[in-house]
């Protein structure tokens, strides 16, 4: 692989390495304020998925000679007090239910986002196709959260 092409796939690995932690991070996060089994359960299976996901992502920076970074500790921290904000009035499921698909949503936009800008730039097959697959991946999920509203 030349180094252009190296640097394109470190480049767009970042970006998909980051958007899969905050999705895993935020589903730890708001799992404390669930009380409806169902919905801990989509959650969970959610969040099984988000993990195996920065595994595969985590696993191909390492391949390619990297390490895998997260976002920052002030953008961490300014998710987790903005959700414990909106969390303090409303902690119902349909709330928090809108909340994971509004997360979503914003994971997907960017995933779908990382794929239209990487798809005719010299980067390999390997990382678009798992961009798409996690794109795709996020829309279901918010497909299987609307029953919570």
């Amino acid at each position: 692989m030349n180094s252009n092409k190296s640097s394109v796939n470190a480049e767009m690995l970042d970006r998909m390495y980051k958007n899969v932690k905050m999705g895993s991070d935020s589903m730890i996060n708001i799992m404390s304020r669930v009380k409806d089994d169902s919905f801990r359960r989509e959650l969970t299976s959610q969040l099984d998925a988000y993990e195996g996901y920065s595994r595969q992502v985590g696993d191909m920076i390492y391949e390619a000679g990297g390490k895998p970074r997260e976002e920052g500790i002030m953008t961490k921290m300014s998710a987790k007090i903005g959700m414990a904000m909106n969390t303090m009035t409303d902690s119902t499921t349909s709330h928090l239910a809108q909340m994971v698909i509004e997360g979503a949503t914003m994971g997907m936009t960017d995933m779908t986002k990382i794929v239209r800008e990487y798809e005719n730039r010299e980067c390999g097959e390997a990382p678009l196709r798992l961009a798409r697959e996690i794109a795709e991946f996020e829309d279901k999920s918010i497909e299987k959260l609307k029953k919570f509203l």
